[in-house]
C-alpha cells in the first residue's frame, strides 16, 4: 500500500530525509535523567541525560540510558547506587552547566554552585535546591543490540528506588504538587526545552 501523501514515512536505516533527526522531537517532552553519583573514591558527579523515564511502581523502578561509558555509568556500576534529581525551571541553568564535558575530577554539583545533601539511604548526595529527588540501588545495566544483534554503545541502567525526598513547599493536603514544582522537559530539537504547561485530569473506565 502507497504512502499518504499527507505523511512523511522514512525508514531509519535509510535515513530521514529531513534537515534534522526527527526522533527526540517526536519522542517529546521527556523528563531529564538528572544524575548524581559517587565514585569508588568518593568524587562526586552530577549529569544530565535526556533518556529517562520510570518502568515500574511497586516497588519503583527508574532507568535511564547512557550514549557510551560515561562518568556516571562508571561511578554507578562500582558503587551500585545513584539519585535522580528533579530539574525545575528555576534550577535549568544550572542543571545545563553539570553537562559540561569536564574530566571525572571535576564535582559538577561545585561548577553548577549547587548544594549536595547527604542521602539517607544510600552514599550519593541528593540536590538540595531540587523540589524532589529519588535514592536507588542498581538493578542492572544492560547493554543494548540492534535487530542484527550487534551491541550498542548504548548502556540502560535501572534502579530501584530505596528513598524519596520531597521539600515540603511542593506538598499540597498529601499529593506532590507537580506544577508548582515546574520540571522541565527535553522537546524539539538540541536545545528546546519546554515547561509542563497546562495539566488535566482524566480516569480511565471503571477506575
Amino acid at each position: 500500500m502507497d504512502a499518504s501523501p499527507d505523511v512523511h514515512f522514512y525508514d531509519p536505516a535509510a535515513g530521514h530525509g529531513l534537515a534534522h533527526d526527527p526522533f527526540k522531537a517526536i519522542v517529546a517532552p521527556r523528563v531529564i535523567g538528572w544524575m548524581s553519583t559517587r565514585s569508588a573514591e568518593g568524587r562526586l558527579n552530577l549529569a544530565p541525560y535526556s533518556f529517562f523515564g520510570a518502568f515500574a511502581g511497586s516497588p519503583p523502578i527508574i532507568g535511564f540510558s547512557s550514549e557510551g561509558r560515561k562518568d556516571t555509568l562508571r561511578n554507578i556500576e562500582q558503587t551500585g547506587e545513584f539519585v535522580w534529581n528533579l530539574c525545575s525551571q528555576e534550577l535549568a541553568e544550572a542543571m545545563n552547566r553539570t553537562s559540561a564535558p569536564v574530566g571525572p575530577e571535576v564535582d559538577e554539583f561545585e561548577l553548577a554552585g549547587l548544594t549536595p545533601v547527604a542521602g539517607r539511604n544510600v552514599s550519593v548526595p541528593h540536590v538540595g535546591e531540587s523540589p524532589a529527588a529519588l535514592e536507588c540501588r542498581l538493578l542492572q545495566v544492560v547493554r543494548l543490540h540492534d535487530l542484527e544483534g550487534r551491541p550498542m554503545d548504548n548502556w540502560l541502567s535501572l534502579g530501584q528506588v530505596v528513598g524519596v525526598h520531597i521539600r515540603k513547599a511542593f506538598l499540597r493536603d498529601g499529593l506532590f504538587d507537580t506544577h508548582a514544582a515546574r520540571p522541565i522537559l527535553r522537546a524539539g530539537y538540541r536545545g528546546d526545552y519546554a515547561g509542563l504547561g497546562d495539566m488535566f485530569r482524566m480516569f480511565r473506565p471503571g477506575a
